[in-house]
């Protein structure tokens, strides 16, 4: 079994919203959500950038985390993008939808 790499995070603290912190039963928390970069590795490495998670009530507001930081995953636990599936524009499912209903008659339906 392969040694354990270790995770790499950087964080600004000067950018955590301090007013979003939260007292729990152990001690003053953070929320901080993970996000990979768009298009894979940037200039430094990193792979993912880290982003203070607001509660649902400031979401709505419309107030968004600040980017506070970067992740670094070793190479061999980057994760494999997935392969985006295109759907087909909503009139190609309609007709589609059309073609499979055709020739049935309402009176074949038993409710």
């Amino acid at each position: 079994m392969a040694k354990p790499r270790p995770i790499k995070l950087k964080l600004d603290v000067k950018k955590i919203l301090k007013d979003h912190l939260f007292k729990g039963n152990k001690g003053t928390y953070l929320d901080l959500v993970v996000w990979p970069n768009k298009d894979g590795k940037d200039q430094y490495g990193n792979t993912h950038y880290v982003v203070q998670e607001l509660s649902r009530a400031a979401r709505d507001a419309g107030e968004r985390g600040p980017i506070i930081g970067n992740l670094t995953l070793p190479e061999n636990e980057e994760p494999t993008p997935a392969p985006r599936q295109q759907r087909p524009p909503v009139r190609q499912q309609a007709q589609a939808a059309e073609s499979v209903n055709e020739g049935m008659e309402d009176d074949d339906i038993p409710f």
